[in-house]
């Protein structure tokens, strides 16, 4: 009897002990994760404050101290932007105005395309998605000479069609919104066609809003992909004053001396409205994440 109570006895005292190292393991583990997030994340914030610091500084300074603090804090390579050498601003405008109305196309037409994909039937449906994806294989540079031919007989060299339209109808986004459609219930939209609504109308008023997250995300990656856009709009836009940011900022890079606060500070002004962006829409595209992680 007295046996089995020291074995009882000594059953529950082990309890607390295996609970306890559990705990520590998982505190310790959960320490090493905290630990790899944050060096991951100063990998990623230090060039950016580097680039911010180095925007403040003198070309001298930029030269002699690159990885110390402005001493003394300038604004001379913001004055020298603004002041009407380099037209930034209007470069600014430029990308912004390219970046937005090429969005809006990509978003419209690729919605449209994907629908038809994912829930029309048609003869050579599988097909048809299958070239679009292939596209996807091809290396952009490739498109470069034809898309070129094809803007100067239009004669939209030096435009901002040239910027805009060719990139309008990507395979990504007919590929990305495809398959969210895919993930959809049919019975939301069977129930809306039986209340008698028309195939546009289910579109337009049940797809796209329940859609809202997936194309937030494709709107912040053709966003991205324009705004970042050097190659193509300088072999298209001609005059200064039609030119975007990104090929813009590498004219203030002299053929023999480089102002580097001049062009950090061009480049922090290039990196606002993404960081804007990316504010705004951090609740969509995460939505946009964790819903296709779930469908999986």
């Amino acid at each position: 009897m007295s046996a089995t109570a020291v074995s009882v006895s000594s059953g529950r005292t082990g309890a607390p002990g295996r609970g306890a190292r559990r705990g520590r393991g998982r505190f310790t583990a959960r320490t090493a994760l905290y630990v790899v997030l944050v060096l991951l994340a100063a990998l990623i914030v230090l060039p950016l404050v580097w680039m911010l610091v180095t925007s403040f500084k003198t070309d001298a300074d930029a030269i002699r101290n690159p990885y110390s603090l402005p001493s003394p804090l300038s604004v001379d390579a913001y004055r020298t932007l603004s002041g009407g050498q380099q037209p930034i601003l209007l470069w600014l405008w430029n990308s912004l105005a390219a970046a937005t109305i090429q969005t809006v196309l990509i978003v419209a037409t690729a919605s449209l395309g994907a629908y038809a994909l994912a829930r029309m039937e048609f003869a050579g449906k599988k097909v048809v998605f299958g070239l679009i994806v292939s596209t996807l294989l091809v290396p952009p540079v490739v498109f470069l000479i034809p898309n070129y031919l094809i803007v100067q007989n239009l004669g939209w060299l030096d435009t901002i069609f040239a910027i805009t339209v060719p990139g309008a109808a990507g395979a990504f986004g007919i590929f990305f919104l495809r398959q969210f459609f895919v993930g959809l219930p049919v019975e939301i939209e069977e129930a809306a066609r039986i209340d008698g609504a028309g195939d546009l109308r289910i579109f337009l008023q049940v797809v796209l809003p329940l859609a809202r997250p997936a194309l937030a995300t494709l709107a912040v990656l053709s966003f991205l992909n324009n705004w970042n856009d050097f190659l193509w709009p300088v072999y298209v836009l001609l005059s200064p004053e039609r030119m975007t940011l990104q090929p813009g900022l590498s004219m203030l890079q002299g053929a023999y001396r480089t102002h580097f606060a001049i062009v950090m500070a061009g480049a922090v002004i290039a990196s606002v409205p993404v960081l804007l962006l990316f504010a705004i829409a951090q609740r969509q595209i995460v939505d946009s994440v964790t819903g296709a992680a779930v469908k999986g």
